[in-house]
């Protein structure tokens, strides 16, 4: 039962991980300007990318370990060989992802240590191996469960579901980073902040359509056309849960598009933004709040068996 409870931590620790490192090098190519990309919050976002690919290399390296006793079946870590690593590694999907992610965060460790001489034209790269880095996950799921062209569209799916969730994640990761106390202090991290709140409109709603098709897709695809099992099991309660603050993170985002970022436009006009960014900084950090209890569902409901299965 520790092990359950550890292998779905080690799944959250990674797909925070994975999904703020694609997501805010993702934002850094999107919403950044040329000219935001040589300042103190750009520097900032490279910070944090390098933080993210270090400790996405640290977690995959225990959560392999955690997935290679429970696949032997072994009783203690003691009787884990190099042969069993070798044999997951050569032979199995879930191996060969994680040799890929692994390559890809090292890669951004490299590509960090550029970003922080010349930013601009390697935020794109870094977001590439972000994007490989977190497809990965995929191979540990329900979208792995199917064979031939069922599965291959499963996948596809699944991952076209993990890239939008990671661009939101990352997206409200470098909000929050943007509208914090002591950037918000600075009237060019204010600006920024107006520029990106207004300028991501477009890229959001794409994002919240993914994750809406996609998710609807998937759920066909695990449970099928029937809502049998939602309230009477786990799995469906738990999946309940998350659709309840899926909805909560849509409300807050068309407050922040609708409203607070308006708010925050006229009040970067009129040099008096001071209440304007606290508001709109509660309201990301309760909306990013959501999306990491969104996660830690995501990680649970990963290793539950769904309905009827």
């Amino acid at each position: 039962m520790a092990d359950d409870w550890l292998n779905i931590a080690l799944r959250f620790g990674l797909y925070l991980d994975l999904t703020i490192l694609f997501g805010v090098s993702l934002f850094g190519v999107q919403a950044l300007r040329p000219d935001h990309r040589a300042t103190a919050i750009a520097r900032r976002y490279v910070r944090v990318l390098g933080v993210t690919a270090a400790l996405g290399i640290v977690l995959s390296l225990w959560s392999f370990v955690v997935m290679a006793k429970a696949m032997t079946g072994a009783t203690d870590y003691a009787e884990l060989t190099s042969h069993v690593f070798g044999m997951m590694l050569t032979t199995t999907a879930v191996g060969l992802a994680w040799m890929v992610r692994l390559a890809a965060l090292a890669g951004c460790l490299v590509v960090v240590a550029r970003l922080r001489k010349h930013p601009a034209p390697h935020f794109g790269v870094c977001a590439g191996l972000g994007a490989v880095a977190l497809v990965t996950v995929t191979w540990a799921g329900h979208g792995a469960m199917d064979d031939g062209a069922r599965g291959y569209l499963h996948l596809a799916f699944d991952i076209a579901h993990v890239l939008a969730a990671g661009a939101w994640v990352g997206a409200l990761t470098a909000f929050v980073l943007l509208a914090s106390t002591r950037q918000a202090a600075a009237l060019e991290a204010v600006e920024i902040l107006s520029h990106t709140s207004n300028g991501f409109a477009r890229l959001g709603a794409l994002i919240v359509a993914t994750l809406l098709s996609t998710g609807t897709f998937n759920y066909l695809l695990i449970v099928g056309p029937t809502i049998n099992g939602l309230v009477s099991t786990l799995y469906g309660r738990l999946l309940l849960i998350k659709l309840a603050l899926f909805a909560l993170m849509l409300g807050l985002a068309a407050a922040n598009r609708y409203r607070l970022s308006p708010r925050l436009e006229a009040a970067v006009r009129a040099a008096d933004h001071a209440s304007a960014v606290m508001a709109l900084r509660r309201s990301l950090i309760t909306e990013a709040s959501l999306a990491v209890l969104i996660l830690a569902l995501v990680a649970w409901l990963g290793v539950l068996s769904p309905p009827g299965t």
